[in-house]
């Protein structure tokens, strides 16, 4: 899958704030290495570093668009790999990711190897979006099966990939020796003419628009589109309310 930095920037002061909140959690003093896994444009890969600026701080991502992108950025270091199966060479004092770990299947073994890879005192910290019972990516099914391009679409499409908070509380209560976990639902407000779609354009309508060629990529978007202009209608001063709910996590080792 090819990522698109500009369509996934164009909404880049609200995917940044609940890194922002996650990070005004993070409980560590003078960490010596942390790691941002999925560091996309290296944004928040640059925040982590203006926080702790004697630390070593590598930014991970599997995109090579995204990190041509994370490489403007001078005194950091960058590493392209699959974010499932990437460990540290040594345990980390910080593992922090931001809106990427629910790309990946297998929570079970990807969080507790995540967090054996935490040295003693150290943090994982998480966020990851927990919006996928809401009509901006439902209606992605709906429209992706009405069509027909629904044998292209079909197999691609997923299940909702994160799972309720408990379920990450009882893979790491027992390797943690202290666990905060909680939600937050943000009532984004949104300008332009469809904005929702173009969101979900830049993360979970991607792997589908990609799959298809003209005209059916247009033809799926403008019917995704015209499900999401119902579903999310605008005010009356222009503007779209996008909720957005988005759970983090905070094990410390």
């Amino acid at each position: 899958m090819t990522w698109d930095p500009t369509q996934y920037l164009k909404f880049g002061d609200h995917r940044l704030r609940p890194a922002i909140d996650l990070l005004n959690r993070v409980d560590l003093d003078s960490p010596e290495t942390v790691y941002d896994l999925g560091a996309g444009t290296g944004n928040i890969t640059e925040m982590l570093a203006g926080r702790w600026p004697e630390a070593r701080v590598v930014g991970v991502d599997n995109s090579p668009e995204m990190l041509e992108r994370a490489e403007r950025i001078e005194n950091l270091e960058w590493q392209q790999g699959d974010i499932g199966t990437w460990r540290p060479d040594e345990p980390a004092d910080l593992i922090f990711s931001n809106a990427a770990l629910h790309w990946i299947t297998g929570h079970e073994e990807l969080y507790s190897g995540l967090m054996n890879s935490v040295a003693a005192d150290g943090l994982l910290a998480v966020q990851m979006p927990r919006n996928f019972g809401a009509l901006s990516h439902t209606s992605i099914s709906k429209a992706a099966l009405d069509g027909p391009w629904r044998s292209t679409l079909e197999p691609l499409l997923r299940p909702a990939p994160v799972e309720p908070p408990e379920y990450y509380v009882r893979i790491l209560s027992p390797l943690a020796s202290s666990l905060d976990v909680w939600e937050t639902e943000y009532i984004q407000v949104l300008s332009g003419d469809n904005p929702v779609k173009e969101w979900t354009k830049g993360t979970w309508l991607m792997p589908l628009l990609s799959a298809l060629e003209e005209p059916e990529r247009s033809a799926f978007e403008a019917a995704y589109g015209e499900l999401i202009l119902d579903a999310y209608p605008k005010e009356k001063d222009g503007t779209t309310l996008f909720p957005f709910r988005r759970m983090f996590i905070i094990a410390r080792k």
